[in-house]
């Protein structure tokens, strides 16, 4: 690796064209100017002037080193040029959410990428303990998540909330839901299953399902694609529990039936990052646009 306060000054010497200048310039002695070219020289293994009693001139590899100084010196204002940029418009956000709530943030944030091109978000579809993991080793920005973290490792804000359904097949349309039927049906699995499940069923309002433990009941297939997880339910081959906002399109339909329970069922949203992090402003300007989503 080149020294970089070599290369400085080698990158000083060439622009400014003489020794003394260079050492007044850099605040150095000549002598300090001309040992640091001697060192340049040495780790490149090629003489970088010639030189007379009075002038220097570059040789060809002097030139290729003066380059690429010049380059790492433009690089370098570049950078630090981007640490004082915060623009709210422009740069990559990296957001985890659950496969439904990504298929309704989606559009919303393909609309604000139409309004801002510079705005990148790149969405992936996970589960809660993928997005805590993915946020915790830094390959995530940002996540949705329904439980909040461990505040030591992360910082969360409200999200707001989703409407929970227990999703049956169309022919048990007007049937009582209980333990007995969930079981003749079938439960369709998928990676947040058991979590919306357990929450339904003590929250619904109705004490016998509130007694049901989620594992107990028979399975009957899994799917980990959310666009196909109904898929089976229209089939008539298990019932499940989804956000209602992936559920709706196919009950508006009359292609699945979504029982009316005691209770609605609710689940918080928080939005997370890493603790203590000072998220740049596109972050705010991609929470603004998807929380009234």
């Amino acid at each position: 690796m080149l020294n970089p306060v070599w290369l400085e000054t080698f990158r000083t010497l060439i622009d400014i064209g003489h020794f003394t200048q260079t050492a007044e310039a850099l605040s150095m002695t000549q002598p300090g100017v001309s040992q640091h070219i001697r060192k340049l020289e040495d780790a490149c293994g090629y003489p970088l002037l010639k030189r007379d009693t009075r002038h220097f001139v570059m040789t060809e590899q002097g030139r290729q080193i003066y380059e690429y100084a010049c380059a790492r010196k433009a690089e370098e204002t570049k950078l630090m040029a981007s640490l004082n940029a915060d623009d709210p418009f422009s740069g990559v956000c990296n957001l985890a959410c659950s496969g439904a709530l990504a298929m309704h943030l989606y559009p919303s944030i393909l609309t604000l990428q139409q309004a801002h091109p510079g705005l990148i978000t790149q969405l992936e579809a996970a589960p809660n303990n993928r997005i805590l993991e993915g946020i915790h080793s830094g390959s995530l920005d940002i996540g949705i998540v329904t439980r909040l973290p461990d505040p030591h490792l992360y910082d969360a804000e409200s999200f707001g909330k989703e409407h929970l359904s227990l999703v049956l097949p169309v022919e048990y349309e007007g049937s009582q839901v209980t333990a007995a039927l969930l079981n003749k049906i079938g439960l369709i699995k998928h990676p947040d299953v058991y979590h919306y499940l357990g929450l339904f069923l003590s929250a619904c309002g109705d004490e016998e399902l509130s007694k049901i433990k989620p594992d107990s009941i028979t399975a009957s297939g899994y799917v980990n694609q959310i666009g196909q997880i109904l898929l089976p339910v229209t089939f008539g081959l298990g019932f499940t529990v989804l956000p209602h906002s992936a559920v709706q399109p196919l009950a508006d339909a009359g292609k699945v039936y979504v029982p009316v329970m005691p209770e609605p069922v609710f689940e918080p949203l928080y939005w997370i990052w890493q603790h203590q992090r000072n998220l740049p402003a596109r972050f705010t300007t991609l929470f603004t646009s998807l929380k009234d989503a």
